[in-house]
């Protein structure tokens, strides 16, 4: 689970990068706009997303290991 947050973390980060470098080239009000209702949610959501995987992940470990 935690390779799977941890991917997702870095793929947002790329698209991320990838958005910053669009917006050398198209930097209108939409643009504006859909980064607000977009690109912004989105990575709010994964990084909020990610840290519960995390959390998911320690709390499994913990079981797996009071079962032991």
């Amino acid at each position: 689970m935690k390779a799977s947050a941890s991917r997702l973390g870095g793929l947002t980060r790329e698209l991320w990068a990838q958005w910053q470098h669009t917006k050398d080239y198209w930097g209108d009000a939409k643009a504006r706009e859909f980064e607000a209702k977009y690109m912004e949610e989105l990575v709010a959501t994964v990084d909020r997303t990610v840290t519960t995987i995390e959390q998911l992940d320690k709390l499994i470990t913990k079981v797996k290991r009071d079962c032991e």
